[in-house]
């Protein structure tokens, strides 16, 4: 049996990688292949091929808005997700991949939304519908415990904590592209919330800036399938 349909045949979480060389909408990543050996970090630098084991030192888990109200029991989202989290079995997913990652020694990036403030958007010129509901249910506030990590998922020791999203890319406007960089990343491994959103958004721009872009379909959920 060929890597790939061995890959295919293990049991895991599906993901779904989009790159300029490959998509596969079907495809078990196992922690197993995340266990590979350091990269050389005076190598020269070239494409990433889409076939190529995945190697610790140029991977990245962005884990994206782990916070309390998307993905806990009275989080102000919760409820409206928890259909398609439950479903997917969200959080022992995002569970199992964070401990793959961390036993692997891929380091963990997090890309975080806005906590609302008092104040945030009003004077906007053009804030968006999604930032004007943000606003008027206080999601994410600093300070509140709906702003604060889901306990398990919160940050360790050389973890980096990328600066707050306003809208649904966690490259826009942050130092996330800057933060990958400066650590030699090539391949980005995308997991959290919104499915359709931050997620979404996050792997194309991610994709566009030239990373081998991976999303994990069961450790992400949205309001329907």
């Amino acid at each position: 049996m060929s890597r790939s349909r061995a890959a295919r045949a293990a049991a895991g979480v599906r993901v779904s990688a989009v790159t300029g060389y490959h998509r596969d909408s079907d495809y078990a990543l196992r922690p197993a292949s995340l266990t590979c050996p350091p990269g050389d970090p005076g190598k020269e630098r070239t494409a990433v091929n889409a076939a190529e084991p995945f190697v610790a030192s140029e991977t990245a888990l962005l884990f994206v808005d782990p916070y309390n109200d998307f993905i806990s029991e009275g989080g102000k989202f919760w409820e409206r997700i928890r259909e398609v989290a439950e479903s997917r079995d969200l959080i022992a997913h995002l569970q199992q991949i964070v401990s793959a990652a961390r036993r692997a020694g891929v380091r963990l990036f997090y890309v975080p939304h806005r906590q609302w403030q008092p104040g945030d958007f009003e004077d906007w010129d053009h804030p968006t519908p999604y930032q004007l509901g943000a606003a008027r249910f206080r999601m994410f506030e600093k300070g509140s415990w709906g702003g604060e990590w889901r306990s398990e998922f919160a940050p360790q020791p050389g973890d980096v904590i990328a600066k707050e999203h306003y809208a649904s890319s966690g490259f826009a406007n942050t130092d996330l592209d800057f933060l990958l960089k400066q650590h030699r990343i090539r391949r980005v491994i995308v997991i959290g919330l919104l499915a359709n959103t931050c997620i979404e958004t996050t792997a194309r721009f991610a994709t566009e800036l030239g990373y081998h872009t991976t999303i994990v379909t069961d450790a992400t959920a949205a309001v329907s399938e």
